[in-house]
C-alpha cells in the first residue's frame, strides 16, 4: 500500500509541474530541451540507484536498460543542441522535476530488498506516465524546431516502451 500511495503522490506532485507549464507561456525550444534532458538525467540517476540497491535480476535488468537508453537519448539531445547552437535553458519545470527527483531518491534510499524494488518500479511507472503525457500534450506540440520535435517523438516511442516494461516488472513483483 505504501508503494502505491508513494507512486501516486509522486504523480500528483509531478502533474502540477507540467500543468503549470501548460498554463504559462508556451515553453521555448531551449526550455523544452532542458526539461527533456532533465527528465532523462533523473531516470539515469534512478536506474543507477537501483543498480546499487536491488538484488532482483528483473529489476536490475530494467534499471540497466533505463540507464543505457536514457544516456543514449540525452547524448542525442546534447548533440542536437550543439548542432543547432542552442543552449538548453533551465526553467521552473526542470527545477521542479529535479527537486522532486531528489526527494524521491532520498525516500528510496531508506528502503531495502523487496520494498525498494516495488517502490522503485512503481515510481518508474508513474514517472514514465507523467513524462510521456507531458511529451504528448506539451513538449512535442510546443517544439518549433523540426529536429527537436523529431527527437522528442522518437524519445516518446522509446519511453512508452519503458512504461510498458516498468508495468510488466511491477506486475511480476506483486
Amino acid at each position: 500500500m505504501f508503494v502505491k500511495s508513494s507512486a501516486l503522490a509522486f504523480v500528483l506532485c509531478l502533474a502540477p509541474t507540467f500543468a503549470f507549464a501548460q498554463g504559462a507561456a508556451k515553453p521555448t525550444d531551449p526550455q523544452i530541451a532542458h526539461i527533456a534532458y532533465t527528465a532523462g538525467a533523473i531516470d539515469i540517476e534512478a536506474g543507477k540507484q537501483a543498480l546499487t540497491k536491488s538484488q532482483s535480476k528483473e529489476v536490475r535488468a530494467f534499471a540497466e536498460s533505463m540507464v543505457r537508453d536514457h544516456e543514449a537519448v540525452n547524448k542525442q539531445a546534447l548533440d542536437l543542441a550543439k548542432k543547432l547552437n542552442v543552449t538548453p535553458a533551465d526553467n521552473d519545470t526542470s527545477r521542479s522535476l529535479a527537486k522532486q527527483a531528489a526527494d524521491k531518491k532520498a525516500e528510496l534510499a531508506r528502503l531495502n530488498g523487496a520494498a525498494f524494488d516495488k517502490a522503485y518500479v512503481a515510481n518508474e511507472v508513474a514517472f514514465h506516465k507523467a513524462v510521456n503525457g507531458a511529451l504528448e500534450t506539451l513538449l512535442i506540440p510546443s517544439a518549433n524546431n523540426a529536429e527537436l520535435k523529431g527527437l522528442l517523438q522518437t524519445g516518446l516511442k522509446l519511453f512508452q516502451g519503458h512504461q510498458q516494461h516498468a508495468e510488466h516488472v511491477a506486475a511480476a513483483l506483486k
